[in-house]
């Protein structure tokens, strides 16, 4: 059970409520994780959600959006968003056997998504300046500036979702990751 309380999705007529709804429109239904964090900040989850907007009107395919979540997710150790980017990213084209290869840190087979992943990856385990290095083999890779700032606001986006999470110990309700 998460930690933080979740009031009745159905009932809530205020600022959460219109989220919840908007969400309920778009997808079908309200993530556990958006559920609690619009309970609690819904001005927080907008932005989350316009962040996302953003992305999706930008020039990195939602393939390459979900490997750089999923990337994140799993370096964090967020269960609940390596779950949740798991399925996004089979909604998205990823295969299993890519996804699998993301999670165990292994090769995808896609050139260009590897340097990719690579990149992240590396992003994701140090606190330094990218090494010049690093930045010439994702520009090599076909990355463009643009795409930096997009590969960037995807990181944003999922550390914020990886650490409340892990504050909330939300309650998985995506398929479970073997």
């Amino acid at each position: 059970m998460s930690r933080l309380s979740v009031p009745n999705l159905e009932s809530d007529a205020g600022p959460s409520g219109q989220v919840y709804a908007q969400i309920k429109k778009a997808i079908g239904n309200v993530p556990n994780t958006f559920a609690a964090i619009a309970a609690h900040g819904p001005a927080a989850l907008k932005a989350v959600l316009a962040a996302d907007t953003v992305l999706s009107a930008g020039s990195l395919s939602k393939r390459d959006q979900e490997a750089i979540k999923l990337v994140i997710s799993e370096v964090a150790g967020c269960d609940y968003c390596v779950a949740a980017h798991s399925l996004l990213g089979k909604l998205a084209g990823l295969k299993p056997d890519e996804l699998k290869n993301i999670r165990e840190r292994r090769a995808t087979g896609d050139e260009k998504r590897d340097a990719l992943i690579r990149f992240v990856r590396k992003l994701a385990q140090s606190s330094g300046t990218v090494s010049d290095d690093d930045f010439a083999a994702i520009k090599a890779a076909g990355y463009t500036d643009a795409q930096l700032v997009e590969i960037s606001l995807a990181f944003a986006t999922t550390v914020f979702t990886n650490v409340f999470n892990r504050i909330n110990d939300t309650e998985i309700d995506f398929p479970a990751v073997a």
